[in-house]
């Protein structure tokens, strides 16, 4: 096992701090949103990119030690491909059972 050097370990670090960083912003929209609509927005956006640079950083470690990472693509695969989609049926399935929102209804189009 090699050791990383000290700018490598800086760009891990700081990899993984902004992924804790996006991480605790999704966790605090959880909380702190008034409704189910904008709550689906916290995690499918930050905590997604907080995942994403945790990632990032256990990729650059593993390609610095001379492996390629595979589990970590696959993660970072199975996430990106997965949150969206999910995100996308529920609001769906709330916008089919009329779940209220604070913002209002959205426009219908055409002139009132």
């Amino acid at each position: 096992m090699s050791e990383l050097p000290l700018w490598m370990e800086w760009i891990v670090a700081a990899l993984l701090v902004t992924g804790g960083v996006f991480a605790l912003v999704g966790a605090i929209g959880m909380v702190r949103f008034p409704d189910f609509y904008m709550r689906l927005h916290a995690p499918t956006k930050s905590t997604t990119l907080g995942v994403g640079g945790v990632l990032l950083a256990s990729l650059t470690v593993s390609w610095w030690r001379g492996e390629f990472g595979v589990p970590e693509l696959l993660i970072a695969l199975f996430l990106f491909i997965t949150a969206p989609v999910s995100a996308n049926l529920l609001a769906k399935a709330a916008m089919h059972l009329r779940v209220p929102s604070k913002a209002g209804d959205p426009p219908r189009g055409g002139t009132p």
